[in-house]
């Protein structure tokens, strides 16, 4: 049996009696939404309709295809101007500017709360319920849900239920805790799909993504003695593939599974010179959030990004430098 929520702490208790009060609410997510975004803002919402508010949910990027099954009636829409909300609640996100557009769209409103578990988390927001112990937000809307006392009904319980698995790798990575597969498992008793879902997220991959995996297959680097890979990602690469930006999502997780590999890396070609760098640690010792904070951007312990700028080969052997000092410093 699942165990009991355990009791909210006061962020969460003041998040409560916010909504409470609240008549409008907007649920805005980070850019390039993943399952864990995705799931937790339309966790929420579906939770806040269903106790009669009025609820708009907002990102600057579309949903993932692979995500959509999600949102079948597509609530997730661009930010606009002109909008007030009594509340507005930021799920899944680490810092302002990772809202993108609807940081810009935000400003008239009562109170802003910020919902996330990741421990680079700025606390940028009026409230701030940041618990970086949960390995995916979802887990925390999940006992938001429980405290309120709001039915998880079976398209909520899809949401959750993908938002912790993704962040979690399937429940695969060392952040996984017992409390997240009670979770999970009473998701599954609240009527999560689970077939359904492992078949949209894991196993109904577009030909197009299929090029990009052959592409990293073909090209990803070992070095520090074979303990770090590593592959780019450039324009030319989406384009000869046909693929969107969202499609290299879980690309990285091909050449982390390397038996002796310790440190994932993918370097991402952006606009205007900055390169979207992602890290992924097999090594507990090995922090990947402090390498990634020391460029200006933050995650996990295991799994971390940031965006950085510089001449492409400039970043590769800044990045590459800084992993090969926090590994051997690891022995």
């Amino acid at each position: 049996m699942p165990t009991p929520p355990k009791d909210p702490p006061k962020a969460a208790q003041d998040i409560l009696g916010l909504l409470r009060a609240a008549r409008t609410v907007c649920v805005v997510g980070h850019i390039r939404p993943d399952g864990d975004c995705i799931g937790s803002q339309l966790g929420l919402a579906l939770a806040l309709e269903g106790c009669g508010k009025d609820v708009t949910v907002w990102n600057q990027d579309p949903v993932p295809p692979k995500l959509k099954f999600l949102d079948p009636d597509r609530r997730v829409r661009r930010p606009s101007a002109g909008h007030r909300f009594d509340v507005v609640i930021a799920t899944d996100c680490a810092a302002l500017d990772r809202l993108g557009d609807a940081a810009r769209h935000i400003g008239d409103r009562g109170a802003f709360v910020n919902i996330d578990h990741h421990a680079s988390n700025t606390r940028y927001a009026d409230i701030n319920w940041v618990s970086p112990r949960e390995p995916s937000t979802g887990e925390l809307v999940f006992d938001l849900c429980n405290w309120a006392g709001w039915k998880i009904t079976r398209p909520m319980a899809d949401c959750l239920f993908t938002a912790i698995s993704t962040d979690t790798g399937s429940f695969q990575y060392p952040s996984t805790t017992p409390d997240t597969l009670h979770t999970a498992a009473d998701l599954v008793e609240r009527g999560a799909g689970l077939g359904r879902i492992c078949e949209e997220v894991y196993q109904s991959f577009p030909l197009t993504r299929v090029k990009l995996l052959r592409h990293v297959y073909s090209t990803f680097r070992l070095t520090h003695g074979d303990r770090t890979a590593y592959f780019w990602l450039r324009q030319r690469d989406y384009s000869r593939a046909g693929a969107a930006t969202d499609e290299s999502e879980g690309l990285i997780d091909h050449i982390r599974a390397i038996d002796g590999v310790e440190v994932a890396l993918v370097f991402e070609e952006m606009s205007d010179g900055v390169t979207r760098v992602s890290w992924r640690s097999k090594n507990p010792a090995v922090d990947v959030s402090a390498l990634a904070k020391a460029l200006g951007g933050g995650g996990h312990r295991a799994a971390a990004g940031a965006r950085v700028q510089g001449t492409p080969l400039g970043v590769q052997r800044r990045v590459l430098s800084a992993v090969r000092k926090s590994l051997d410093a690891a022995r």
